[in-house]
């Protein structure tokens, strides 16, 4: 595709604000203002092209107000960006072409083209085109995140069937992130909104492949994970983490399963040996039925469905994807590539919102906790005195 280094312009009217949301009228997760001269950068990757990634990616940005928050830069294309616009009635600041971060304009949104051709655009319709189209996006904004060329990264939807490739052979995201920028370190899924964090213990797994794949080992890997996420991404001094069962009625003492007290019992026994404050195996169904989510910091999942199901009926909209435990920040809408509503303007932006919110408090949460514990004091100990020492007073 032959791109021009002009802005993208677009003559349609109207007005889509980033406060309240319309639906349910709750202020969204936005962070304080960045009132410093170098604004958090923040990546964004179109995704899958056909699905709802260019509208909702869009919408977001479509209040100026988010630039005093961050300098936003899609990955992805100019073109396709103007098609999706000139189906919606968005008023704000209008893509301008850069061909590297260090050009991004601060008091706009800017796009970078990574599509060498002329696209083939098809809203709802799964394409190869669109899945090469969504892995060269992510490689280009990857390799600009770990040069520092950008701080955090978010990426909309993709396509896990058509993205497949000789260079891409994950089944998501998270896999992917973990194995190009994870420098040996382990990935940890968490869903979040403001009310409920759910981790996974497995991810995008077969449902047949899950209980092999549940050990005591990698569950207590996922709890330590998940409590230092807790700590220094979300700023919980001492969090409290609910493990959740893997077989129904927690097993039923046995009846209906063993791994409850011969693998997820002892990790979470080992947990709080090492001053995890971790509670369960609890009964997934209960659990959520009767709010218990409600007083705990954080809830690890053994599969899937069993932590998304809930999470995303409690928190569908406003849900945010993070990738915990790697050295850079991902953050990615809780929604998948919405072929049936593409297109047609449909597509609330607000978990996209939430997301971009989130790669920034995630960030600034980093530095602050870095910053807080770089020159700990050190311990001092002192020998205990014998206390049946008695005093002659007179």
């Amino acid at each position: 595709m032959k791109e021009d280094n002009n802005p993208v312009h677009d003559d349609a009217k109207g007005q889509n604000g980033a406060g309240p949301s319309k639906k349910t009228g709750r202020q969204d997760m936005a962070p304080a203002v960045d009132d410093g001269a170098d604004r958090i950068k923040v990546g964004i990757t179109h995704g899958d092209f056909n699905g709802i990634g260019y509208e909702v990616i869009l919408k977001a940005l479509d209040d100026n107000r988010i630039f005093e928050l961050c300098t936003p830069i899609i990955y992805g294309s100019a073109k396709i960006a103007a098609f999706y616009r000139k189906g919606m009635e968005l008023q704000g600041s209008q893509p301008v072409q850069i061909q590297d971060p260090s050009q991004a304009r601060k008091d706009a949104c800017n796009i970078i083209n990574v599509i060498g051709q002329e696209a083939h655009i098809e809203p709802g319709a799964s394409t190869k085109e669109a899945g090469e189209a969504a892995f060269a996006a992510l490689e280009r904004a990857v390799a600009d995140l770990r040069s520092g060329a950008i701080d955090v990264l978010v990426t909309a939807p993709i396509n896990k069937h058509n993205t497949q490739s000789e260079l891409f052979s994950f089944p998501g995201h998270t896999e992917y992130l973990e194995a190009s920028i994870g420098d040996g370190a382990r990935s940890l899924m968490v869903l979040f909104n403001e009310r409920l964090r759910v981790a996974l213990v497995t991810t995008h797994l077969p449902i047949a492949k899950v209980a092999g794949e549940i050990t005591t080992e990698k569950i207590l890997e996922k709890l330590e994970l998940f409590n230092k996420s807790l700590i220094q991404d979300f700023g919980i001094v001492k969090p409290r983490i609910a493990v959740l069962a893997l077989n129904p009625h927690s097993g039923e003492g046995g009846m209906l399963g063993s791994e409850e007290n011969d693998v997820i019992a002892p990790a979470i026994g080992q947990a709080v040996a090492k001053k995890i404050l971790a509670f369960g195996p609890y009964a997934a169904d209960g659990f959520f039925g009767n709010g218990m989510y409600s007083k705990f910091d954080g809830v690890l999942a053994m599969y899937h469905d069993q932590g998304l199901a809930p999470f995303k009926t409690i928190a569908m909209e406003s849900g945010v994807n993070f990738t915990a435990g790697l050295p850079y920040v991902r953050t990615s809408p809780d929604h998948g590539t919405g072929y049936d509503i593409a297109g047609k303007n449909l597509a609330s932006e607000e978990s996209m919102r939430n997301a971009i919110y989130a790669a920034i408090d995630v960030f600034r949460s980093r530095a602050t906790h870095a910053d807080m514990t770089a020159n700990p004091l050190r311990k001092q100990y002192h020998e205990k005195g014998r206390d049946n020492v008695v005093l002659d007073l007179k």
